[in-house]
């Protein structure tokens, strides 16, 4: 088995990586490894998505294991059915963003705690990759049971819990679903909420006739904001394959970056529990730790990643936690991150202050404006790391090395670091209110990282 074991996940191409036997064993050696009696399966949009959960299913009931399956979903649907079912696991079949061959496992642990390859993964990989025989039930009374689907309707109440006391206004909102599985759920929430949805790729298509919906890539953007402005939307909210992650535009169909969504919810949370914690990822800081200390609370950073947020947010108690690439965690939702009660957050914010977005985040763009992510393919990401450290050293800055390259200067910082996923070298830089300083230095990084 080549499949690769990432940090907090396993993703592989299809099928040379990732296929039906090889989920059938990942079953096998979950229950081998952590002896889980229930475990929640669920699936994204892909062409293989289907086959792959039914075979984790089959190796968990061979197993002895009972299944509670969601069926097509978002990953925060498994999380949220995990905690909701006291099941000791979740499985998704998902590989998010990444192309049409590739496919994956998400796991998280009982109460929808994080996986990591202390408390899971190293054990399933050591497995999984033997060539021992892994034990099955041989007594068809000790097979694992099939349960009815988990209820849609109890994660919906979830979601509408976050707005049942505010007044919410009859905003007009684009939102492109890009044929993943964001669009049911909008569906379901329509009808409980003021808003006049605009839907762009709304339904679920595992050809993908779009391609793999990714609003981190600017040529995925234009369709949602285009059908912003032809509608005159208020705003457009924007998902990946499987909705973990959320992505605005504002009135004027501007692609909003995720980091100053950080700020902005970070305020809304102290501003229901004062002194709270909120963690940060360290790709681009400032203007999150800026707005959490101004507001009270204390900003901690973290890992990149979700199974390090999970984690720290446990570890914490952080009431929220943001990274710049759109995945929002909060501690009422079992630490987990949610593209659904990012946007509803937002939207009631927007309703209680009669703001326009743009209004809202406009002074903080300019304080600490920023590259966004820029993504880099390179053969040796250490390599290139190094030289760009020892480009800058004379200048003695501050060296951040929780996850990357991270160097802090008076007036601008960057942060560089290999994706956990894909195999690139992401750079993000910032500045103190100067944009032509971060226009030059990102293109001084540019010149160093592609010497």
């Amino acid at each position: 088995m080549s499949a690769p074991f990432k940090a907090y996940d396993v993703r592989g191409q299809i099928p040379s990586q990732i296929n039906v036997p090889f989920a059938y064993r990942f079953a096998q050696a979950v229950k081998a490894s952590l002896d889980p009696q229930r475990v929640v399966v669920g699936h994204d949009m892909r062409v293989d998505s289907p086959a792959l959960a039914q075979a984790l299913m089959q190796g968990l009931m061979d197993s002895g294991v009972d299944v509670l399956p969601v069926g097509r979903c978002g990953t925060e649907e498994v999380y949220f059915h995990t905690a909701h079912s006291g099941a000791d696991a979740g499985l998704m079949v998902t590989a998010s963003h990444n192309p049409p061959d590739y496919n994956g496992i998400k796991m998280v642990l009982k109460g929808a705690a994080a996986a990591t390859p202390e408390n899971a993964f190293n054990a399933i990989e050591k497995l999984v990759r033997s060539d021992d025989a892994l034990p099955q039930v041989t007594d068809h009374a000790d097979r694992g049971a099939f349960h009815d689907h988990c209820n849609r309707e109890d994660y919906i109440a979830r979601l509408l819990q976050e707005v049942t006391s505010r007044q919410l206004k009859p905003l007009k909102i684009v939102t492109h679903a890009g044929n993943g599985c964001a669009g049911p759920i909008i569906d379901l929430l329509e009808r409980h909420l003021p808003f006049t949805f605009i839907k762009v790729d709304h339904e679920p298509d595992p050809k993908l006739p779009n391609g793999v919906p990714n609003p981190l890539l600017p040529e995925k953007r234009q369709k949602a904001s285009q059908a912003v402005l032809d509608h005159g939307a208020d705003l457009g909210i924007a998902w990946d394959g499987d909705f973990d992650r959320c992505f605005l535009y504002d009135h004027k169909g501007r692609f909003v970056e995720g980091y100053y969504l950080v700020g902005m919810i970070a305020k809304h949370m102290l501003e229901k529990e004062p002194g709270s914690t909120i963690l940060y990822d360290p790709r681009l800081t400032w203007n999150t730790i800026d707005i959490v200390e101004s507001n009270g609370g204390v900003a901690k950073p973290c890992r990149t990643g979700h199974a390090y947020f999970k984690q720290m947010m446990r570890e914490e108690n952080a009431i929220y936690g943001g990274e710049m690439s759109a995945h929002h965690y909060f501690r009422d939702f079992s630490y987990c991150d949610s593209g659904m009660l990012a946007w509803l957050d937002v939207v009631s914010e927007l309703s209680a202050s009669g703001a326009r977005l743009a209004d809202v985040l406009e002074e903080r763009i300019a304080a600490y404006p920023c590259s966004g992510e820029l993504n880099f393919t390179v053969d040796d990401a250490k390599a290139v790391q190094e030289r760009v450290a020892e480009h800058f050293q004379s200048a003695n800055p501050e060296v951040e090395s929780i996850d990357g390259l991270g160097m802090v200067f008076d007036d601008w910082r960057f942060n560089l670091r290999a994706s956990n996923t894909e195999p690139l070298l992401r750079l993000n830089v910032e500045t103190r209110g100067d944009k032509a300083l971060l226009e030059k230095k990102v293109e001084e990084l540019r010149g160093l990282i592609q010497a």
